[in-house]
């Protein structure tokens, strides 16, 4: 009989397979650590996947501060999708998070595989015990350092660590939206719905078990494009407002507020109870839509229906560090940051869809953004467990803020590269890491993980920081501002390059040393326009944002001549870019001179580079 029992060894092990769990196990990969990530589902992505189809939003607060988006691993991966699927076809989005996790050779996916258990040794993970459901096999799982990306905090619960669910009272930390007394209320659970316009009338039959609901119940949620907003009468006619403005009246896609916490005290064993109540939510929904009056909807046909539901607020494990709403609104920058944020205190109704009168969400805005420190990252007494996704160190109102898809992956590539320096310094506790949490900024910024400033690149290895600039042309910024540190623009400052067309032959960035330089990779950073999002998504709206293709801004095809007395010593050619940050390996070379000749953009007629890094 074939045996079914595996004992697996690693350096790094992520549990949960979402957005920040498979940024934390590339991450950790890429800085050559072996690492298993076990995801529970056949499809990586977790919310962001096709499975729930969320798209991911985050600090840029979907358009209005372009300047926040995201980078590193979560943009790379949205550009390879914008490379081949402009259809925005999920099976395709997952296919691209699969082919990206593959590609890392120190990486193994064990997909759908479950933990079921957890071995402990006093305040230490040892081991975690898994199913395979597909090979029915059974795994025992080892390493000196764990990661909690399961979002339910699933993996620092069964190890004993420090968490919190619900409100805390405004008496505990002081936070304006606080209520006075602590509560068990919590954000809930949510199934999407796809339909589209056959171009003429279609019929729909509810099943048996759909809930009726009545245009008085769902009068503060938008579902309909002949709906008629009246702001007099709502809680808060401001919010309202906006609500109905962001919704744009569509029927075809929705609807986050579907949404339900359920009854008992704890919503993760509610979970296949919340799941059938949704789905006969989303039903009547739909049945109301089309058979409840005038609602725009003659002409759609449902295309899709959720069946995994979305989950917003479980556990939070408790960090050295508690982020708070206080923290948000005051846009606190740590010492030790490793993630920003910047979306609003997205605080939702308690009772979701069952609480008619109020509104669905109560977003407390604000400009700019706020950092997170790593101390929020790990477990307060679990000693080998990093935590990244809506599992963090935060308080109910700062959960509101960085649960946002887009902070979630940001914060599982600071985890993974986090865990990566672990390994170099023989650290098998992520707290005694603090002494090196410089250097983990460092390379988060050499990632393309922008933070804000004071932060910027003071990398003693990069050979760009002591060289001169110059180039062919200018139209805007100047050539030496691709070695100020700034990787991206930031309201007035450019922190870049950009040049006055194409001319025949490329436009030329020359990186001097003034002296020979060991030279083996060089890295470059473009423009590709934050203010055009790229992102995955179901809703109409937020694809008539986008633009066909790969961002236009981006260069396409480039040289690299290394030069040494005047003399080509060697010369790369990098043909049919589509990534914002190019990182080229070369055969290690003596030069005092570097030359890139930019041949070709991806439509734009001029050349932008907002930094370059020599090692």
């Amino acid at each position: 009989m074939l045996n079914r029992n595996r004992e697996e060894n690693y350096e790094f092990i992520v549990v949960g397979g979402g957005m920040a769990g498979l940024c934390a196990a590339i991450a950790a990969a890429r800085q050559g650590t072996r690492t298993a990530l076990i995801h529970a589902r056949p499809v990586l992505g977790g919310n962001a996947s096709s499975e729930i189809r969320i798209h991911i939003s985050g600090a840029d607060q979907s358009l209005k501060q372009t300047d926040y988006a995201e980078g590193g691993l979560v943009y790379e991966m949205m550009l390879d999708n914008k490379a081949c699927n402009d259809d925005f076809c999920y099976s395709i989005w997952d296919s691209v998070l699969f082919e990206k996790a593959k590609a890392e050779k120190n990486l193994t996916v064990f997909f759908n595989t479950v933990m079921y258990d957890v071995e402990t040794d006093g305040d230490r993970i040892s081991a975690i015990y898994c199913f395979q459901e597909t090979t029915e096999m059974r795994y025992r799982f080892t390493a000196p350092l764990f990661a909690d990306c399961t979002g339910n905090g699933t993996l620092g619960y069964f190890a004993g660590a420090e968490y919190r669910q619900g409100s805390e009272a405004k008496s505990e930390f002081g936070e304006p939206t606080a209520p006075e007394e602590a509560n068990n209320d919590r954000m809930g659970n949510t199934i999407l719905l796809k339909a589209y316009d056959t171009g003429h009338p279609v019929k729909f039959t509810p099943p048996s078990y759909a809930k009726k609901l009545t245009e008085h119940q769902l009068r503060y949620r938008v579902h309909s494009k002949t709906m008629k907003v009246d702001a007099s009468m709502a809680p808060d006619p401001e919010e309202w407002l906006r609500l109905s403005a962001c919704s744009c009246k569509a029927v075809d896609y929705g609807y986050w507020w579907l949404e339900l916490m359920g009854d008992g005290d704890d919503i993760i064993p509610d979970y296949e109870k919340i799941r059938d109540d949704l789905y006969a939510y989303a039903y009547g929904i739909w049945d109301h839509i089309k058979n409840g009056g005038d609602h725009g909807a003659e002409n759609y046909a449902l295309s899709w229906v959720g069946a995994l539901p979305g989950m917003r607020e479980s556990r939070r494990l408790m960090g050295d560090y508690i982020l708070t709403e206080n923290d948000i609104l005051e846009h606190r920058i740590f010492d030790d940051a490793v993630v920003y944020g910047g979306w609003c205190v997205d605080l939702h109704a308690a009772h979701g869809l069952l609480d008619f009168d109020l509104l669905p969400s109560d977003c407390h805005h604000f400009l700019g953004v706020y950092t997170i420190p790593y101390r929020s990252y790990y477990s307060k007494n679990i000693k080998n467990l990093f935590m990244a996704g809506r599992d963090i160190s935060t308080t109910k109102l700062g959960l509101a803020s960085t649960r946002i898809l887009g902070c979630c992956a940001i914060g599982g590539q600071a985890v993974g590269t986090a865990a990566a320096l672990c390994g170099k310094y023989g650290i098998d506790t992520p707290r005694e890491l603090a002494p090196h949490v410089g250097e983990l900024q460092q390379q988060l910024l050499k990632d393309d993980l922008w933070l804000p400033l004071p932060f910027k690149n003071t990398d003693s290895d990069d050979l760009a920081q002591g060289a001169s600039f110059s180039a062919s042309s200018t139209s805007k910024g100047a050539a030496g501002l691709v070695a100020n540190g700034v990787s991206r623009k930031i309201g007035d400052d450019y922190n870049g390059w950009t040049s006055d067309g194409i001319a025949a032959g490329g436009e030329r960035l020359r990186m001097s040393f003034g002296e020979e330089k060991k030279v083996s990779e060089l890295r470059v950073t473009f423009d590709s326009n934050f203010a055009y999002p790229i992102r995955i998504t179901m809703s109409q709206n937020r694809q008539d944002q986008q633009r066909i293709g790969i961002p236009p801004e981006l260069v396409k095809d480039y040289d690299i001549v290394l030069k040494r007395g005047g003399e080509c010593v060697g010369r790369y050619e990098i043909r049919g870019n589509h990534q914002r940050l190019s990182v080229t390996a070369i055969e290690p070379t003596a030069a005092d001179e570097v030359e890139f000749i930019f041949l070709a953009t991806n439509g734009a007629k001029d050349v932008t580079v907002f930094e370059v890094r020599a090692y």
